[in-house]
């Protein structure tokens, strides 16, 4: 039988391919209706809700469609009986963009019976000026 952290990473693996793909259903599947996410784009202020979170999704399918990378390089997961957190580098971005550059991920997971789900995304990129 799978960890738990197997299973998170399993959730986080099959999730970052489902946005690569342009998978929406895929994306959506293991999160909570009231989850939080803070993007690299706007708003500031975060999106909140799992129908506020699906409508950012189209236009970053739009860009990654044009030949963008969307690749975990790097994941460490970290499981409690009720609650997880993860942390990932990933590859996100056009071949033009700088190599070395990468997209932050933290996500935050509850678990709900025997189902994880994300509660909150974080999504940053270094700052480089």
């Amino acid at each position: 039988m799978a960890t738990d952290e197997q299973r998170i990473r399993t959730l986080i693996e099959s999730w970052a391919e489902a946005v690569h793909s342009g998978d929406l259903p895929g994306v959506l599947r293991d999160h909570a209706e009231g989850l939080v996410m803070f993007d690299v784009p706007p708003p500031q202020e975060g999106v909140r809700g799992i129908d506020a979170y699906s409508a950012t999704w189209p236009p970053f399918f739009e860009w990654q469609a044009r030949g963008a990378s969307f690749e975990i390089l790097e994941l460490e997961v970290t499981a409690g009986q009720e609650v997880a957190f993860a942390w990932a580098l990933l590859r996100c971005g056009t071949p033009q963009d700088p190599p070395g550059n990468r997209l932050r991920l933290t996500i935050g997971l509850r678990k709900e019976g025997d189902r994880w789900l994300v509660t909150h995304e974080h999504h940053s990129f270094p700052h480089t000026d």
